[in-house]
């Protein structure tokens, strides 16, 4: 067997500054009826909020100084990330922070010079990756053809997260024989090309987007895209990671506000070890969960991932999921027959464990990948 060789992790200055005016910013932008005033909004966050967070310099954390950010890595996206997972705060934050880092690391030099300092001020793009809802799947059915200065896409993607609010799209496409990404404005599409889907998690906004007879430049395309692309799934599977941690804190939280407040028999239900022990289950695999994506933080860099960062974002995503899915199936449980009802916050929880687990990937498409990884 062998093992990974960088077990390292660190909670930087900067990620605990971040951290403490994320969770203040959060739970106060966030509270119960914010969330539920946005589930049947058409865009599904409050765009007051995403610009009281780009003021804030967040959009920029991870974006070269050269082009207005702050150069901190993607790490230091994570606390925030994470913080808004447990409060439940929804924007297209990771859509954008993804986007972001693929023009950081894929992108041309004019390309960057374009998009970059425009996505700190709040421009948002989004990856459109999905053929099918495999998230394991090695290859594209989109394709784009024709001569350099006029080439054509066709093809749909599904499920592209916040569709109806990005300004540009990432497309995975193939272009003679190999996989690339094109930068697609929104203003290219027809007018129909957009069907927003109603999702599981109603707090989160994805649609299919049809893509056939959009025309772009050679100049679209980035030079780096489709060998960027494996890192670009790392890092969406970390982010997820991130927030669902958040979340699976969340649930925990609902649960014991819940254990210590209501009453059976004239005791508090929390008094009872069938109550106590899954609690405890749920802390300790949420602060496992914690223990992987801040390690992973640690490690993810600006160039290439390595091995040891695979092996770290992986494993954050898989324990994640598992925590949150737990979390909230044990929130419902314990709030009986209320848990399942839209009252309850419990079902706001066991709907974004759902979501989580098929987002870049399950906890079995990455242990799975991971197995060749750890073992000879």
């Amino acid at each position: 067997m062998t093992r990974s060789a960088n077990l390292s992790m660190a909670f930087s200055d900067e990620q605990a500054m971040i951290l403490d005016s994320a969770q203040a910013f959060c739970r106060d932008k966030s509270d119960g009826d914010a969330v539920r005033s946005l589930l049947k909004s058409e865009t599904g966050f409050n765009q007051d909020v995403w610009d009281e967070m780009v003021a804030l310099g967040w959009t920029g954390l991870s974006i070269p100084e050269q082009f207005g950010g702050f150069a901190m890595g993607i790490g230091a996206t994570v606390p925030l990330v994470e913080s808004m997972g447990r409060h439940m705060l929804c924007t297209p934050y990771i859509s954008a922070t993804i986007a972001a880092q693929a023009i950081v690391r894929g992108g041309s030099e004019s390309q960057q010079t374009k998009w970059l300092p425009a996505m700190v001020q709040g421009t948002i793009g989004t990856l459109a990756l999905l053929d099918n809802e495999d998230w394991g799947a090695t290859s594209t059915s989109c394709v784009l053809t024709g001569k350099d200065d006029q080439l054509e896409l066709k093809g749909k993607k599904l499920l592209v997260h916040d569709a109806s609010v990005s300004d540009f799209f990432l497309v995975l496409a193939q272009h003679d024989g190999a996989e690339v990404l094109v930068i697609v404005e929104s203003s290219q599409l027809a007018s129909n090309a957009i069907a927003c889907k109603t999702l599981v998690d109603e707090t989160k906004r994805a649609a299919n987007v049809d893509f056939t007879g959009v025309t772009i430049q050679s100049d679209a395309i980035l030079p780096s895209g489709g060998a960027a692309l494996a890192d670009l799934r790392l890092i969406g599977a970390l982010l997820i990671a991130s927030e669902a941690t958040g979340s699976a804190a969340g649930a925990l939280d609902t649960v014991v506000d819940y254990l210590t407040t209501r009453k059976q028999f004239d005791r508090l239900i929390g008094s009872y070890q069938s109550l106590k022990h899954p609690t405890v289950e749920m802390l300790i695999q949420m602060d496992s969960a914690r223990t992987f994506i801040y390690h992973a933080a640690t490690l993810i860099g600006d160039g290439e991932l390595d091995k040891d960062t695979e092996i770290a974002c992986r494993m954050a995503k898989a324990q994640a999921a598992d925590a949150l899915s737990f979390a909230g199936d044990r929130a419902v449980q314990f709030h009986g027959g209320m848990g399942f009802t839209y009252d309850c916050d419990a079902m706001l929880y066991i709907r974004r464990a759902q979501w989580t687990q098929q987002q870049y990937g399950d906890p079995q498409h990455h242990r799975k990948l991971l197995a060749p990884l750890l073992l000879d």
